[in-house]
């Protein structure tokens, strides 16, 4: 395969410095598209990590782009109405204050500040890191792989040195052994005849990134989750600003000196309520664009719930020694997927132990070697 038939390089490192966020995901996960087609000259369509890096990264875009918002947020809204029963104690609240403003005003102006958007703003903005880290160190790793490997006709050793003494001794998150581990797979499995052990040999590269990988996006995924924290603070801010659009200068002082000397507010008694209903709001709906993974022809796999599927038949029973060795320390249940199901995605080895059996489950799917996006640059659906 002629290195002009996949991505260079070059050709990563310039997407990677792209700074249109939107745009710089399209590229990043039509790239780990080709990446992973070129694989399959040598490896088959035996899933590698670049393909299932194109779907996650077309999932991260959706949240990027925020893209079918409206539907998606009038759905949830619809679930999420503000109790009634709170409503007149806001708007008593409000006219104790010196608010001039009608029940139906009030609540109109509740459920702007109670509205999740923020939220997703800024856990856009967290996956956007994270989309652009991983594609940057491991996408650019890749092209270099084939680069100097894809197309040799024997194993060459000194080849595979040369290539894993550019990538950093140690465990990640600095270190990129695992990267060294993995890629010597990848290469392995070029030159292996019998089909169960390429299998196995390509599920253990795939979980030895995916271990390097989510170690590493571990800081922008905590982020990006704990987008749903509504500060106290900013959020009374914005409670006054909307309740008292024209007067909130006559009405801070008041509420600063009652706070000041310990003295309750007419607002205290539903800061809380409201408070508690912005953060539940803002959870459900990151909780809607990122615990979700979407496949070819419409398949959503939801993290919290156990990974669909069974193990393919060359998975199904594991021969190789490393591989076994690696499930017994990061995956609680290594021969099921029983007890995949995410309960806090931030939390690193409850997020692996879903990762590494979708890995085993849906490694041997053809479809996931599709095209993300139409021949137009829409995403497919």
């Amino acid at each position: 395969m002629s290195p002009d038939s996949f991505p260079s390089v070059a050709e990563v490192e310039r997407i990677a410095v792209l700074t249109d966020p939107v745009a710089r995901n399209f590229q990043i996960t039509r790239c780990y598209h080709q990446l992973s087609l070129a694989m399959t000259v040598r490896t088959g369509f035996s899933a590698n990590w670049c393909t299932f890096a194109t779907w996650a990264s077309k999932q991260a875009g959706q949240t990027i782009r925020k893209e079918d918002l409206g539907q998606a947020l009038d759905d949830i809204l619809q679930r999420l109405r503000v109790a009634r029963p709170v409503m007149p104690e806001v708007a008593d609240a409000a006219r104790n204050l010196g608010s001039n403003r009608t029940p139906a005003e009030i609540q109109e102006s509740v459920a702007e500040v109670l509205n999740p958007l923020a939220a997703l703003e800024r856990s856009s903005k967290a996956v956007a890191r994270g989309n652009q880290k991983v594609f940057e160190e491991i996408g650019r790793e890749f092209a270099r792989f084939l680069e100097l490997c894809l197309n040799d006709q024997a194993f060459d050793p000194q080849k595979l040195a040369q290539f894993c003494a550019a990538l950093r001794p140690g465990e990640p998150p600095d270190g990129q052994q695992y990267l060294r581990q993995a890629f010597s797979r990848y290469y392995q499995a070029f030159f292996e005849p019998d089909a169960k052990t390429r299998a196995e040999l390509m599920l253990l590269a795939n979980i030895e990134i995916g271990f390097h990988e989510q170690t590493r996006l571990q800081p922008e995924i905590a982020a990006a989750m704990d987008a749903a924290v509504v500060d106290r603070r900013e959020f009374r801010r914005r409670l006054i600003r909307a309740l008292f659009p024209a007067r909130g200068w006559l009405v801070r002082p008041r509420l600063f000196f009652l706070w000041l000397f310990d003295r309750p507010s007419p607002l205290d008694s539903v800061l809380e309520p409201l408070l508690a209903e912005a953060r539940r709001r803002a959870h459900l709906v990151i909780t809607e664009y990122l615990m979700t993974i979407g496949l070819p022809h419409g398949v959503r796999l939801r993290l919290g719930r156990d990974v669909p599927g069974e193990f393919p038949p060359p998975l199904q029973q594991l021969a190789l020694s490393d591989l076994r060795a690696l499930l017994e320390k990061i995956d609680p249940t290594p021969d099921s997927t029983r007890d995949t199901r995410v309960v806090d995605w931030a939390d690193l080895p409850d997020r692996l132990h879903f990762i590494i059996d979708m890995f085993r489950c849906y490694q041997e799917s053809p479809e996931l070697f599709e095209a993300p996006f139409t021949g137009n640059g829409a995403p497919l659906r």
